[in-house]
């Protein structure tokens, strides 16, 4: 988890840095880039056959809405303040839980109606330039968040029948074709050296950070490495002081405090239901 959130860290550091670029070709390179690890976790007898599927209805709608929070992100990350985007990630398990409701049919006790609650208190908190500066880019994490949540209910699914990294082509495939085809109305730029290297950082550092994540809930309790995520906060609080000379605001400390208090608690509600975790940035 701890190697997770340092290369999801790098990821956002690198894509912020690049804004310089067309959203379309960092898009591209992010995933042409981040196949290399998918297919170093392929089975060798598999090799030939890992993509098939009896679901591609459902792996295009995980795709779909993977590609959509993604590019949502991306933009967040360009134009917002680090520590803001980061916490505003964190309310990716608000919109989950209501998801599960509407699509699953879900009974959701109090202690999750309350952590929902809570959650969207600070997230009102962490958007308020939105309404202050009509700052309207801080939609584009919230839009990152519904993503997720439509992402969480579709891999919920797909995992019951489909192998990590049929699940992870798929997705990568659509978003490298997608930026791919902004090349024909965009201004891409051919990469110094300097900046192709950071291009291949955001790559591997991408698509390894959902590796690690995944495997850190293989191999432990949701309980003991779900926490170990929000660092991802102080290294965001970090970097974008040294590098942009970004300081929090105190009402977006306030609003993550309770982001994080809020997944918190739907994290240790679900594991103690036993419920398949999903998170963030899968």
């Amino acid at each position: 988890m701890v190697g997770s959130v340092i290369c999801f860290s790098i990821m956002d550091i690198c894509v912020k840095w690049l804004d310089y670029y067309p959203i379309g070709q960092v898009l591209f390179l992010r995933f042409f880039i981040g196949f290399i690890p998918i297919f170093f976790i392929i089975p060798k007898n598999k090799i030939f056959s890992f993509y098939k599927t009896s679901r591609p209805g459902l792996h295009t709608f995980r795709a779909v809405s993977g590609a959509v929070a993604i590019i949502a992100l991306f933009f967040g990350l360009r134009e917002l303040p680090l520590a803001d985007v980061v916490s505003l990630t964190f309310g990716g398990p608000i919109f989950v839980t209501i998801a599960s409701i509407i699509f699953l049919s879900e009974r959701v006790g109090i202690r999750r109606w309350s952590a929902v609650f809570l959650g969207f208190l600070g997230m009102l908190l962490i958007v308020q330039p939105a309404f202050i500066d009509l700052n309207y880019y801080y939609i584009m994490p919230i839009v990152f968040c519904i993503g997720f949540a439509c992402v969480a209910i579709s891999v919920r699914s797909l995992s019951k029948t489909e192998a990590n990294y049929t699940i992870a082509f798929y997705f990568t495939l659509l978003c490298t074709l997608l930026g791919l085809s902004t090349v024909f109305f965009s201004d891409w730029a051919m990469p110094t050296p300097l900046d192709f290297l950071l291009f291949f950082i955001l790559g591997l550092c991408g698509s390894i950070a959902n590796l690690l994540l995944t495997q850190s809930y293989r191999l432990a309790e949701a309980s003991l490495v779900t926490p170990i995520k929000y660092l991802s906060l102080v290294f965001a609080i970090i970097f974008g002081y040294f590098i942009w000379s970004e300081v929090p605001k105190i009402l977006t400390l306030l609003g993550a405090a309770l982001v994080i208090a809020s997944s918190l608690i739907i994290f240790m509600r679900e594991n103690k239901l036993k419920k398949q975790i999903i998170t963030p940035r899968t």
